[in-house]
This record gives structure tokens, C-alpha cells and sequence, in this order.
């Protein structure tokens, strides 16, 4: 069995928790994930599993929404509601229109710092790693692009929308987001609801799963942003032989009989090698 599950993650559950939970209940060992949500995090989670776990290297680029929401005037080590207070501050709040002439300028493509409580590998170690041993290092800037920013509730909370590229630290945008208003800011809940073209409406919930009402989704429809090239020899694919292509992009699905096989990518002016085999 091969194929795509979404799934809704609840809250207090690791990502690598949801891939245990997929392995025992589609009795399936190969499991992955296209991106990872933090245990207090909550939403879309695009799981792999079978053949189709050969995809997640090209997902997890895939553009993400989110929704959001913040408070002003407090910051914690690892910039959400969870860590520890580092400081507490008296503020102004902004009027709603203030408010979203900030949001405003986000847009765009920017150079951000991921949080130090993060994932990524720095030197061999990941950086929550190194917080947690109390090693600051500096942290290289990458670009994102933010394509929309919404504000949904300014009255009772803060709560944003926000679409995005991969990469892109929701926590370190608040303290950004806070920053620009003079002030310092911590995220307090988020909701992963878009993954490419996958929506959280879509995802299945953990109890669906398990009582097997769940729905599996081609993974073609996963693969829409790469264009796809009919090729005849199978025995070429397979074979992972380069083969002469004439076409304008760098990176192509190669299809024959239907079925898509491989990621071809450009060596020369016509001449594409294999890349990853799908099959």
C-alpha cells in the first residue's frame, strides 16, 4: 500500500508521535512526514507511507497557511507561550489600522532569523540543542516570502492568517511583528491549515484513523507543480539510463504507461539523468 494521509495533529503530540501512531494503525513501517508542527502546535500534517515516502523530499517545500495568534508585551526563550518569560513589558496597544499597516509590510520576500528553539542544524547539533545547554550562537538569516497577512481579531485576541513559503518561523514573525510596534511579542496558539494544495477541512482526526475511517490521497495530486514528461521505455527508467528530453524546465516527472516513475533532471542542453526513482 502507497499513498498520502492527512491528518489533523492535536496538541501535546510530537510529529514523530503521529508517524508511531500511522506505522501501528497502517501496519506499515515505511512512515514519514512532509513538515513538522511543534507538540503545541496543532493542524495539517501530510503523512507518507509506502512507495510514497520517496516524495517527502520534494513536499516539504511545498508553500504553508497558518493561523495565529500572539500577545504584545511579553517574550519568552523559545518565543511562544510555552518557554520560559524573559521579560514583561508595559505598551501602547496600536490601533487597528495601525496594526495592520504592520502586517502590511511583511509582505514580500525578507531575510529572517530562526529561533534559537528550533530544529536546525548548526555545526552538526540541532539549535534547541544548543539552547538548551545554554550555548548562544549566531543564527543565519534566510530568505522567506510572506504572500498574505491577515488580521481576524484584534478585539478579543490577536489571531492572523498567514500564507507563506517553507521555512518560515511563525514564532520569530510575532517577535518581528511586535519589534516593529516597539515592543516585544510571544506566540500563544497555531494552527497549520494549508500545505500546498492540501486543507486542514480535508485532514482526517486521530480517532478516524483509528477506527479506520480514514481516506487516502493519490499522490500524484501532491505532484501538480511539476510538469510531467510520456515516455515509451520502460526499461530506461528503471534502468535509471539518461534519456533526451526537449523541454524548457530543469526538473521533470517522467510518466509511462500512466504511471509516474521518476524525477528526471537537466545534465545537459536535452540530456536529463535520473534523480529519484518513484516506482
Amino acid at each position: 500500500m502507497n499513498g498520502l494521509l492527512l491528518l489533523n495533529k492535536e496538541v501535546d503530540m510530537t510529529s514523530h508521535d503521529l508517524v508511531n501512531i500511522v506505522r501501528r494503525q497502517l501496519d506499515m513501517k515505511r512512515v514519514g512526514h512532509t513538515g513538522t508542527l511543534d507538540p503545541n502546535a496543532t493542524g495539517l500534517m501530510v503523512m507518507a507511507f509506502g512507495k510514497a515516502t520517496k516524495l517527502v523530499n520534494y513536499l516539504q517545500t511545498d508553500d504553508k497557511e497558518y493561523v495565529l495568534e500572539m500577545k504584545l508585551g511579553v517574550l519568552t526563550d523559545t518565543l511562544d507561550i510555552w518557554g520560559k518569560i524573559t521579560k514583561e513589558e508595559d505598551y501602547i496597544k496600536p490601533t487597528k489600522a495601525d496594526f495592520k499597516q504592520v502586517l502590511e509590510s511583511f509582505k514580500g520576500k525578507q531575510m529572517q532569523r530562526p529561533p534559537m528553539y528550533s530544529a536546525i542544524k548548526i555545526q552538526g547539533k540541532k539549535l534547541y540543542e544548543l539552547a538548551r545547554a545554554n550555548q548562544v550562537i549566531e543564527i543565519p538569516k534566510r530568505e522567506i516570502e510572506i504572500y498574505e497577512i491577515e488580521l481576524l481579531d484584534y478585539d478579543h485576541t490577536i489571531k492572523i492568517r498567514v500564507a507563506c513559503s517553507s521555512g518560515t518561523y511563525i514564532r520569530t514573525l510575532c517577535l518581528d511583528i511586535a519589534n516593529k510596534l516597539d515592543t516585544v511579542g510571544t506566540m500563544t496558539s497555531l494552527v497549520r491549515t494549508k500545505i500546498g494544495e492540501f486543507t486542514l477541512e480535508e485532514a482526517n482526526t486521530i480517532s478516524e484513523l483509528r477506527n479506520k475511517q480514514y481516506k487516502i490521497v493519490d499522490p500524484r495530486r501532491a505532484l501538480s507543480k511539476y510538469p510531467i514528461y510520456k515516455y515509451e521505455n520502460l526499461s530506461d527508467i528503471i534502468n535509471g539510463r539518461k534519456i533526451e528530453i526537449y523541454t524548457k524546465d530543469d526538473l521533470v516527472l517522467i510518466e509511462v504507461e500512466n504511471k509516474i516513475m521518476a524525477f528526471y533532471e537537466r545534465v545537459e542542453e536535452n540530456i536529463f539523468k535520473s534523480k529519484r526513482g518513484l516506482w
